[in-house]
């Protein structure tokens, strides 16, 4: 076993090589700049920022290299550079800035509006390693830097590339937790007739793919599900008119990956309801402080998260604090939303240490949104951690038991989950199933933003509950059909109409998308042979039922504070039309998510036709997270995946 070397990063110009290994965990770092002997390495500060205000999350990082750093919750940053090197200042939907820094020790920059795509800029992973628990009191209200080191992410030399000095290897995700599922197969619908499933709203596996390639990492194959990558984005649905809380659309066009096929979309927009009209919160914070939390991307950033939350909460609605570590406690009672300068100091005070008691917490945060329950009103326990639980319910399955039961308080559940390395995604996907809930995973503050102040009314207020879909294809035109992930979320034809049986729920404002490929009758498929398969070219093989639509489709749902569900229908016609921005962009993201996975039911896996794809889907991107999308699938070409 190699020895630890351990490098100071204060050091410039050092070369190193440290290699640790730990129960199978291999951890590599190197110093840049390691031909740059004769430069001078200094520090610069500054701060980024907008017409409106400080940038924070905004990334800085040093031109043609890895390194790199984001701004704080006041658009600060701090970053060590060589004389002479240049610093690009990017965010989404602004136009990047390249500033040479010469001797300057402080840079402040401007950005303004405009995403530009002509050139890819891959965020560099800070050099991590691995702490042991401690206790860290974390002083400053803004969330610093100052924990982080400015090393060049996890990167080696390659000695068998010529022309490529280095290359980005992918830092183990041993201690990493992902559910592992199979893809969904191609099925006819003489043998399953109705395809069922129930929505999912999570984004929380698009956000951590990102900090993947972020990072320069491949990607665990079990951490991408399409459905939560398709559902990150926005989609140009129209709004509900009818008593329903929400509209359906749907749409049916060429699929992109496998020549012959058909790619149907079906997409749910739920009402949207302004923030000043929603009914009264009653929030429970249940926060991890065990020592796992430690790290700068963890507890300082979940604080700093936090805070962006505390300020959309009115006089009407109620903040509690609950924490856990070895075990749980109520550092903050109920306190009314106006009172921010309380709340903002608990979350202040909060410390890291400690084992974590995961099940004793989430037992102390429902009793304490039970006991303040707001009837009619909004009632939710936000769960923030790495879902590390190691004392307690411990196993998935004890979890799993133990939100069930919680659920049926009436009290929903939000999950975010942070930092990375001993990441466990498989719990928090089950709590959030399983609880009434919702799931995202904050790799930086400005997803922060995005997920708790942009889309507050979505992620925190659920107008509908337990939505069920149910798709009946017509076998006079589809010979095979199969659902784009969801692999986690299907349902049983019966569970369709037994409203025993948990869904998800529906936020206000959200959308819903759902992607079907169907082989038509009478294409010849590699991934689909059924020598039996009828021909109905005659009428007589034809159930009287089925007309000339492509297929039928149900949903059920109910009020939040209801028990019973209520049905709607839904046809298909099987016309293939010219597609919308917003379908040729949805099946770019899945068809990413496919490349990911390493899908084997996939013909074309070109990145670059993903990339031009997706760039025809760009009418609407008011945020830029489609241009960071396309950024995405063009650094995916240097990380090893199959390009053909």
């Amino acid at each position: 076993m190699k020895q630890s070397k351990i490098v100071s990063l204060g050091v410039a110009m050092l070369i190193s090589l440290a290699t640790h290994q730990s129960a199978g965990l291999r951890v590599l770092f190197l110093d840049r700049d390691a031909q740059a002997v004769t430069s001078q390495q200094i520090t610069v500060t500054g701060r980024v920022s907008d017409s409106s205000g400080p940038l924070p999350g905004a990334n800085v990082i040093v031109k043609e290299t890895n390194v790199g750093v984001q701004t704080d919750v006041d658009g600060k940053y701090s970053i060590k550079v060589n004389q002479g090197e240049t610093l690009v200042f990017s965010y989404i939907g602004m136009q990047d800035r390249h500033v040479k820094v010469g001797k300057r020790t402080t840079i402040n920059v401007t950005l303004t509006q405009g995403a530009a795509l002509s050139e890819v800029v891959v965020t560099g992973a800070l050099g991590i390693q691995k702490e042991k628990s401690r206790k860290v009191h974390i002083r400053s209200e803004a969330l610093t830097r100052s924990a982080a080191p400015t090393a060049s992410p996890l990167i080696e030399r390659d000695d068998n590339a010529p022309g490529i000095p280095n290359r980005h290897v992918a830092t183990t995700t041993d201690d990493e937790e992902y559910g592992t599922f199979v893809e969904n197969a191609f099925t006819s619908p003489k043998n399953e007739p109705l395809s069922t499933f129930s929505i999912d709203v999570d984004n929380a596996s698009y956000t951590n793919v990102r900090r993947f390639l972020n990072n320069g990492q491949k990607i665990p194959k079990d951490a991408v599900r399409i459905e939560e990558m398709v559902n990150f984005f926005k989609y140009d649905y129209p709004q509900p008119t009818g008593e329903h809380p929400f509209a359906i659309v749907t749409e049916v066009a060429e699929c992109p990956w496998n020549s012959g096929n058909k790619l149907v979309k079906i997409g749910l927009q739920g009402k949207q309801i302004e923030t000043d009209h929603l009914p009264a919160s009653n929030f429970v914070f249940l926060i991890d402080v065990s020592g796992s939390m430690s790290s700068y991307n963890k507890l300082p950033l979940l604080k700093a998260s936090m805070k962006l939350l505390v300020a959309q909460m009115r006089a009407e609605d109620r903040v509690s604090m609950v924490v856990y570590a070895g075990a749980a406690g109520l550092v903050l009672p109920p306190t009314d939303g106006n009172e921010k300068e309380r709340i903002l100091s608990a979350l202040d005070n909060l410390e890291a240490g400690g084992s974590t008691a995961g099940g004793a917490g989430i037992e102390l945060a429902y009793k304490t949104a039970s006991e303040h329950f707001i009837k009619n009103g909004n009632n939710r326990v936000i769960l923030a951690t790495d879902g590390d639980f190691n004392v307690g319910s411990t196993t998935n399955s004890d979890m799993e038991k133990l939100i069930e039961e919680k659920r049926k308080t009436g009290v929903f559940l939000t999950v975010l989950g942070y930092g990375m390395g001993n990441y466990k995604d498989s719990k928090m996907e089950i709590l959030a199933d399983k609880g009434n809930g919702n799931y995202a995973y904050i790799d930086n503050i400005q997803e922060a933003n995005r997920f708790l102040v942009k889309e507050f009314g979505g992620s925190m207020y659920a107008i509908a509950k337990d939505v069920k879909i149910q798709v009946e294809f017509n076998p006079k035109h589809v010979q095979s059909y199969r659902l784009i992930g969801y692999e986690n979320r299907k349902l049983r034809p019966e569970d369709f109409t037994n409203d025993a049986i948990d869904a998800g729920e529906l936020g206000s404002g959200h959308n819903v998308t759902a992607l079907y490929e169907v082989i038509p009758q009478g294409v010849k498929s590699t991934f689909f042979t059924e020598s039996t398969n009828l021909k109905y070219t005659d009428q007589k093989n034809v159930d009287p039922k089925f007309k000339d639509e492509l297929a039928t489709v149900k949903f059920r749902y109910k009020k939040p504070d209801g028990e019973k569900s209520i049905e709607m229908v839904h046809v298909i016609g099987d016309k293939i039309g010219n597609a919308s921005a917003d379908m040729k962009f949805a099946s770019a993201v899945a068809w990413f998510g496919l490349k990911l996975r390493e899908s084997k039911l996939v013909a074309n896996i070109s990145s670059d036709d993903i990339r031009k794809l997706a760039k025809q889907g760009l009418s609407t991107d008011k945020d830029g997270y489609r241009s960071e999308f396309i950024r995405l699938v063009e650094s995916v070409q240097t990380l090893g995946y199959a390009k053909n």
